[in-house]
Formats: structure tokens, C-alpha cells, sequence
């Protein structure tokens, strides 16, 4: 059954002590991507990136117990060096269109909104997550439910961008 109810957008932003251009690239090539993504404790264990309007990008994290969890992006906007949007699931190892492992009443689809504000020699990113239209009452239901754990998951991702900015 499709929702006719919108969900709130889920936001948080962090300011990077690194200037836009460094942050775009450390967002939009395959190399410096792999040394940050994903929650505190994960890897990526693989991560392909066709940066362009309608290109797939494609990961798998690799958990601390070795488990695997892959997801995908299907780009839909890249405004360089100010804007990356995305339809962001999980996916299978073939990039086919997958549900969330642990939760199969996640949001299979999530429109992702990255924006990165130039503040001279510091950069303010700001992720806006919302399920994309279409979504199931029960979708945007375990969507709102789940804003504690998208805002541990996120956090643990910045950190580990925070720290990689800082090893450069």
C-alpha cells in the first residue's frame, strides 16, 4: 500500500576543519571514499563510483565480525563542489536492489541530499535523508522510528571522515 504521508526529513550537519574542494573530493572519488565510509568499526571491502547523472555507485562495508552488508547510489544530481543527490539502498554483491538486512521494513528507496558549504578553510556538510515517494506507511513509519539509529550510524560515519580529513 503506498503512503500518502510525508515523513519529516531526517538532517544532521558537521563542520570539517578542510576547504570544500578537499571535502567534494574526499565524497566523490572511489580512493579517498574507501578510507572513511560507513559506520565507526566498518571497512569497505568494495566501492565503485560512476559520478555522473543517472551512474551507479556501488559499496560493500565489512563489519567487525566479517559480516557484509552492500548498498548502492543511484546519482541524480552532481553540482561540484556544492551538491551530491542520490537514491541511496541496500543491494545485493550484483548491485541489484536489495532490503535492508536487519530490518525488511526499512525504506527500500532513500532520496539522499549531501551539501557542502563553503566556510573558507572549514566546510559544513549536511546530509538530509527522506524515503522517496512512493514509500509504504510501514516504510515511513520504521523510518521515523528509526531516527536515534540513523543519527548513531551518520555520526559514526562523519567521526571516521573527521579522522581521515585529519590524516591528510
Amino acid at each position: 500500500m503506498t503512503n500518502t504521508r510525508k515523513a519529516a526529513p531526517f538532517l544532521i550537519s558537521r563542520t570539517f576543519d578542510a576547504p570544500r574542494e578537499r571535502v567534494w573530493k574526499a565524497w566523490t572519488e572511489v580512493e579517498q571514499m574507501k578510507q572513511w565510509w560507513g559506520p565507526k568499526g566498518f571497512t569497505v571491502a568494495h566501492c565503485k563510483l560512476d559520478l555522473r547523472p543517472g551512474g551507479l555507485g556501488h559499496y560493500c562495508l565489512r563489519a567487525p565480525d566479517g559480516g557484509e552488508m552492500w548498498g548502492r547510489f543511484v546519482y541524480r544530481e552532481i553540482v561540484r563542489p556544492e551538491r551530491l543527490v542520490w537514491i541511496n539502498s541496500f543491494s545485493d554483491k550484483d548491485g541489484g536492489l536489495g532490503t535492508h538486512p536487519m530490518n525488511p521494513a526499512w525504506p527500500r528507496e532513500m532520496l539522499t541530499t549531501v551539501s557542502f558549504r563553503d566556510l573558507g578553510n572549514r566546510t559544513e556538510v549536511t546530509i538530509e535523508w527522506i524515503p522517496v515517494d512512493g514509500s509504504t506507511e510501514l516504510e515511513v513509519g520504521t523510518f521515523d522510528k528509526g531516527r536515534d539509529s540513523m543519527k548513531m550510524g551518520w555520526t559514526g560515519t562523519l567521526d571516521q571522515f573527521g579522522a581521515y580529513l585529519g590524516k591528510k
